[in-house]
Parts: structure tokens; sequence; C-alpha cells
């Protein structure tokens, strides 16, 4: 993505409230809001053209983040038939501004949004189907700009859901590969504007330490991921089946050791050299 500038307008002061986000030279323009001002969101002019939208909140049952995209011609009548959903607390949605988006061109964007979320692995996408729509080359070339628009706005939004935890590793910081060892163990990763990311194929140790009885997050985390299936057990080891992002680097690093880590020092380069040395040069 190239450069950008965003205009962003809280219609009461609050981040977390009804905003409107546009980016300069694009046609299209995002409204979001909470759900508690569900009726402000759909009595604005642009929802009653044709788009798409995005629902989010937590799964109720695993906890999980969670996701529901659709497309309308009326986005204020389609989500409306969403209020029998209880998952969702923010609603977003994109439209043109220019009124320039036909039947076609939201299907297309819907499935493209859908195979995003999917792929990121970063929520429950809850659509019970796939969508999409063919184009012609050139709808379908303004299409996949349009939709490289609305990913630009929807991190500035809240909501990150659709970005790959890999894709977060960028900057040139982020290009110094950074190793914890641990028992022979080796797990790699990067500083990712959001934390910290380890690497598929990374390993850890099998066992807790006795520590974390004490101090049981390590463990519990442990064993989220071994549930979801992001960490299973291989000959005496834990290995990493997918990238996994953290919140910090001690928060990686202690899921590697087994117990309490200081990530600043766990974490280090090819050279030797840790993070903490890395990041004060």
């Amino acid at each position: 993505m190239g450069t950008a500038t965003i205009r962003m307008f809280l219609a009461h002061g609050d981040p977390k409230r009804l905003r409107t986000a546009e980016l300069s030279n694009w046609t299209g323009k995002a409204v979001a809001g909470p759900r508690s001002e569900f009726e402000d969101v759909l009595a604005r002019e642009e929802s009653e053209r044709s788009g798409v939208y995005l629902l989010t909140g937590t799964d109720p049952e695993s906890g999980n983040p969670a996701i529901y995209i659709g497309e309308a011609e009326s986005i204020r009548s389609r989500v409306k038939a969403h209020l029998e959903k209880d998952f969702w607390n923010q609603a977003i949605y994109f439209v043109s501004k220019d009124e320039n988006l036909t039947k076609a061109h939201i299907r297309y964007l819907e499935g493209r949004l859908i195979e995003l979320a999917r792929t990121a692995a970063r929520a429950m996408v809850t659509n019970g189907q796939s969508s999409g729509a063919r184009l012609p080359e050139s709808d379908r070339e303004d299409m996949e700009v349009f939709l490289e628009k609305i990913c630009q706005l929807l991190p500035v939004l809240g909501v990150d859901l659709l970005v790959p935890a890999s894709g977060a590793a960028i900057g040139a910081a982020a290009k110094v590969a950074l190793v914890c060892e641990i028992k022979g163990h080796k797990a790699r990763g990067y500083r990712i504007p959001n934390g910290f990311l380890v690497l598929k194929g990374s390993e850890a140790v099998a066992h807790d330490r006795a520590s974390s009885e004490k101090w049981p997050w390590p463990r519990n985390m442990r064993e989220a991921l071994k549930t979801d299936g992001a960490l299973i057990e291989d000959g005496g080891r834990l290995v990493f089946t997918k990238d996994v992002e953290f919140a910090s680097p001690s928060a990686a690093a202690a899921v590697v050791h087994g117990g309490h880590a200081n990530g600043l020092t766990a974490w280090k380069t090819s050279d030797g050299r840790t993070l903490k040395e890395l990041e004060s040069a």
C-alpha cells in the first residue's frame, strides 16, 4: 500500500462512537459505530446506498473474535436484519460517494473480504457460505483498488481482523530475525506493530515451569494455543503450526520457555545481540 491521507470525522468527539473516514482521491467512504448507537449509525444518508458491511464482536461460545461480512443495495435495511445476531458490538460499512457500486461490484467485494478474513484466520467468520461475482477485467481491477482502500481504513477504524499476522511484520526493524533458544529448542520471530510474531515451525519446551503454578498466564496461553491447534506436541517438544501474534516479546518468550521470561533479553539476533541491545542502539 502507498502513503495515504485519511480524513476522520468524530460525530460526538469520541473515537469509539459514531465516526466516518475517507481517503484522499478515493470515491469511497466508511461509516462506523458501536451497536449501542445502532440507530444513529443507520440514520445517516450513506446507509441508504449500496455497499459492503462488517459486523465485529466476540463469539459467545469460544470467546474468540468473530466477524460477519455482507453486501446490500441498501445497507440500512440489510443490517437491521442482523439484530438477532448477539455476537457483534460494532458495525462498519463502506459505500461509494458517487453511488457507482453495482450489485455485481458489492458481491465481488463481499467475496474478497470473506476470503481475506478466512485467510488471515484472526477471527471466526460467521458467514454460512462464500460469496463473490464475476466481473469484466476492468471492473475487477477497479474493485481491487477499492478493496485495498477498505483494507487500509479498517485498522484505523479499530478492525485488524483481515490482516494476516505475518503481514504485520513491516519496516526495517521487522526485517531483523530474532531467535529464542531454550534446552535445544529454537523459536524464530520478529517485532511487529502489535507486539511480536512467532513464526510457523518454531519450537517450545514441552513442559511448563514450576513457576507457572504461581504465575499461570504462560501455561494458560500455551493451553489455549494447543486447543486452537497452533501449538502441537511433537517428539518431546511443542511446535508452532502457524504464525502466532503475541502482545509483547515477553509473552512470546514465556510461551516458548513454558513460564515467565524477559523477552527483551530472551530474543536475540544471529550474532547474539539481545532485543534490548538492538532497540537501544
